[in-house]
């Protein structure tokens, strides 16, 4: 039996807010005290839709405040069972399985995480930006990227950062206020955002530092498995640390069913993880290769 699951909670909560955005979007506020105080950064929870589904659905945790003993999701209507869950609404009861999965762990040597997140790969960073706030001796930058409209107004930043393009203005307004440097890309033109893809983006800003500023950089990625693939060659490219967390579709969430393993390679040669308790957090050079 994997030890993670002894920290795994069933949690009966209640949904205190469901906001509707564009592009299918949905964030959830819910009153969930147990997750709140034991969620780190790239954990996740399994979440009942409806009574009508066995299975539950994977859902990144955007923020956790262990104070108010609340966690917020991020997810986008896909299928049945996110349709039915977009449907639920203020005061009802949700089950939650949580936290679920290994972390993202920065390493304290490596003083200027750069955050890149991709469609509903954005709640991760969100979660690990909000985390370290807590240490002024990080510099952290964010980078996400939507092909659909972003979940939150696109603000104009106030924020000089070194490398980005003419225009690139558009950022995050949760992040900025927070103090935490970031920009927004997209091929779909919206305004104030890069043209063109999150690791571009990150190209013009790794090239603006100095040599001992880019030795302090480390990577953690979430999103679509191209994007986390450009992303590694990007670490590659540079000759960065890089963590990234897997995306993949889960049945039971805890380990039990192997529904959801992946070839990754380790020091004693290729072996099958599953995603959702041997990762979602895994080294991109276990992934991707070195």
């Amino acid at each position: 039996m994997n030890p993670d699951r002894d920290s795994i909670f069933k949690e009966e909560t209640t949904i205190l807010e469901h906001l509707h955005l564009d592009g299918d979007q949905h964030i959830l506020k819910l009153n969930s005290p147990d997750i709140a105080s034991t969620a780190l950064p790239g954990s996740f929870v399994h979440v009942e839709c409806g009574p009508q589904f066995t299975l539950r659905r994977p859902i990144s945790i955007m923020r956790a405040d262990k104070n108010s003993g609340t966690i917020e999701l991020l997810y986008k209507r896909l299928g049945r069972g996110t349709t039915a869950l977009s449907e639920r609404e203020v005061g009802e009861p949700l089950s939650l399985l949580g936290p679920i999965g290994r972390p993202f762990i920065p390493h304290p040597e490596r003083k200027r995480p750069l955050l890149i997140g991709g469609g509903v790969g954005m709640p991760p960073m969100v979660f690990i930006a909000e985390s370290l706030r807590s240490d002024s001796s990080y510099q952290p930058f964010a980078i996400l990227g939507s092909e659909v409209p972003f979940p939150f107004p696109v603000t104009p930043s106030q924020m000089v950062i070194p490398g980005m393009p003419d225009g690139v203005i558009g950022s995050m307004p949760l992040l900025e206020d927070w103090g935490i440097p970031n920009r927004l890309a997209s091929l779909q033109g919206y305004p104030g955002t890069h043209d063109g893809y999150v690791t571009d983006l990150a190209r013009h800003w790794l090239d603006a530092l100095t040599v001992e500023e880019r030795s302090q950089v480390e990577l953690f990625s979430c999103g679509p498995h191209p994007m986390l693939e450009a992303v590694a060659t990007l670490a590659r490219e540079y000759d960065l640390p890089c963590q990234v967390s897997l995306e993949e579709f889960m049945a039971c969430g805890v380990g039990g069913c192997a529904g959801c393993v992946v070839q990754i390679e380790t020091p004693q040669g290729p072996a099958m993880k599953r995603v959702c308790v041997d990762g979602p957090v895994f080294e991109a050079t276990a992934v991707f290769g070195a």
